[in-house]
């Protein structure tokens, strides 16, 4: 079992590098936000948790995120999980090996997805993704085969999120570096740390995460 963390700035490819490792590894991928609208809709205690403090508006602790791991790594049969969005910050970082090692399990890799950041805003200003299967498409770089149509499921709900555009960009970039970027030196000093080209081509920045999991399997 290969357990690795993806660090990286909004529009970075995490969840495209992500959605990848799920297909040819059978990986899980780990995304807070997935999880926590999971197990809104769950129906367990857990989930009642999570919706009454989201009904309420207020964010969701750290208490509840470990927990929701916690249930993961004990449901899942997976060959390695994906922890993608968590942790954010050093304390969560702190509750997150605890848990690995209280449940038998250890962090392998962290690897954070670096960028510039005048060439990120380009990237997600043309941003869109599929509704329905969660592709991802560029209006330069990657745009779709006919225009409004999925290639890969053929839907035509094609979204752009509302924050995508070069302001709100800015504002959510500052807030990653504030809170976030710590963990890259918290993970060097652990020697846990690998980096790779986030701007690459999609297959280069696959083919560099994978001999990062070939080289940390193998120690």
């Amino acid at each position: 079992m290969t357990n690795i963390i993806l660090l990286g700035p909004p529009g970075a490819g995490k969840g495209t590098q992500a959605r990848r490792l799920v297909e040819e590894r059978g990986m899980v991928h780990l995304s807070t936000g997935d999880m926590l609208r999971e197990a809104r809709t769950s129906g367990t205690e857990m989930g009642r948790k999570v919706a009454e403090v989201m009904d309420r508006g207020d964010l969701v602790t750290d208490e509840i995120v470990i927990g929701l791991i916690e249930e993961k790594l004990a449901g899942e049969n997976a060959r390695g999980f994906i922890f993608d969005g968590f942790p954010r910050t050093l304390a969560q970082a702190d509750a997150l090996g605890a848990l690995l090692k209280r449940s038998g399990n250890r962090l392998d890799a962290v690897i954070e997805m670096r960028v510039d950041d005048e060439a990120l805003v380009e990237r997600i200003s043309g941003r869109f993704t599929c509704g329905q299967c969660g592709e991802v498409y560029h209006d330069k770089t990657r745009p779709t085969k006919a225009e409004g149509v999925c290639d890969e499921c053929g839907s035509t709900d094609l979204r752009r999120r509302a924050d995508d555009n070069a302001e709100s960009l800015k504002t959510r970039l500052m807030e990653y570096y504030k809170k976030t970027s710590p963990l890259i030196g918290y993970y060097y000093h652990a020697g846990d740390l690998f980096t790779v080209d986030g701007l690459a081509e999609i297959d280069q920045v696959a083919k560099a995460i994978a001999n990062v999991l070939d080289q940390a399997k193998s120690s």
